[in-house]
């Protein structure tokens, strides 16, 4: 059978208030009295049942993270600094993967609030508003990940996209690429349409630079490696000479597709930028060039913002807040050389 708080109180002589401040609000009890609970609570190899007094607090010690695909590296790395920021505060993290799936990104928000987690960490596939507004009802908290909150409806840290966008077209218009080509997944995913957005601008203050949008229909490696031998099996004219691929993911299986025995080089024939700089990046056999994102620093601050929402004084005085980082320009070898010849 196992061992109660009513145990514990009776071999160290006490009320069981005073068991449950030892174990919750340890400064309103005498040391002397805390050290006898505590001695108490050793010998007898008591367990606190933290599920029944979460049930009975009304939300768990829990944090729900909902991500785009965890396959992906740079949402692993979101995960990862997630998981730190909610242990330092003794709390865990429960992980989904939406695969770019609304339905699947909606289940798992549903199952987030029978769980009655502390709050939810979201990066959204499209527009789920309505689903949000639910889980605040229910005084669950929600902070967009990797996403902007356009309205300070919700509390919300990303990294500005369309400044990457730009950053990446400039970057490849100075190494004196006219052709470029921007591979994209679904462009109801807002990362993919702000950094085209980006591109497109950069293309509009470079006279004589052309922008091709060249869709797909997933963030991933099988994705680019279908675009990129698409690319390559045009005839040299009608090629791009340099292409920025939405994410890694696509940019590293465009570089594969490119390469195949009898294709074309990188980055003599095509000049090649990605997004995110996952640790594959620089590890690739030409390593990528890319715009770097702080993964684990947006998942830590992700929490934070939580936290101070859930922690809040609920009379109306708390306000979301937007924190918004900026992308850097990382240049490797896959743009390194001027145009080609």
């Amino acid at each position: 059978m196992a061992v109660s708080v009513r145990d514990v109180a009776a071999v160290a002589a006490v009320s069981v208030g005073t068991v449950s401040n030892v174990l919750n609000r340890p400064d309103k009890v005498a040391p002397a009295t805390a050290e006898r609970v505590l001695a108490a609570i050793a010998s007898l190899g008591f367990v606190r049942n933290d599920a029944a007094r979460q049930l009975r607090a009304g939300r768990s010690r829990s944090i729900g993270l909902v991500v785009l695909d965890i396959r992906n590296p740079f949402f692993t790395d979101i995960a990862r600094g997630a998981e730190e920021r909610a242990a330092e505060k003794g709390m865990t993290l429960l992980v989904g993967s939406s695969q770019e799936d609304p339905d699947r990104e909606g289940a798992y928000l549903d199952l987030f609030l029978e769980q009655r987690v502390s709050g939810v960490l979201l990066s959204p596939v499209a527009d789920t508003r309505d689903r949000l507004e639910r889980l605040r009802s229910n005084g669950v908290p929600v902070v967009l990940v990797d996403r902007q909150s356009k309205d300070h409806t919700f509390s919300s840290v990303a990294v500005d996209d369309v400044v990457g966008g730009r950053l990446a077209v400039r970057h490849l218009v100075d190494v004196g690429r006219r052709r470029i080509a921007y591979v994209g997944g679904p462009p109801s995913i807002r990362q993919v349409a702000d950094r085209l957005r980006g591109a497109r601008q950069a293309v509009r203050r470079a006279p004589g630079v052309e922008l091709e949008v060249v869709q797909t229909d997933a963030l991933t490696v099988l994705a680019g490696r279908a675009a990129g031998e698409l690319i390559r099996e045009r005839r040299p004219g009608d090629r791009p000479d340099a292409i920025f691929a939405a994410n890694d993911l696509l940019a590293i299986g465009i570089l594969q597709a490119l390469m195949l025995p009898g294709g074309l080089r990188v980055p003599e024939d095509i000049a090649l930028i990605g997004y995110d700089d996952i640790d594959f990046a620089s590890a690739s056999v030409v390593p990528l060039s890319s715009i770097r994102q702080p993964a684990g620093v947006i998942g830590r601050r992700a929490v934070e913002l939580l936290l101070d929402e859930s922690f809040a004084e609920d009379d109306g005085s708390f306000e979301t807040d937007r924190v918004l980082f900026q992308p850097e320009l990382i240049v490797r070898e896959s743009t390194r050389s001027g145009p080609p010849r």
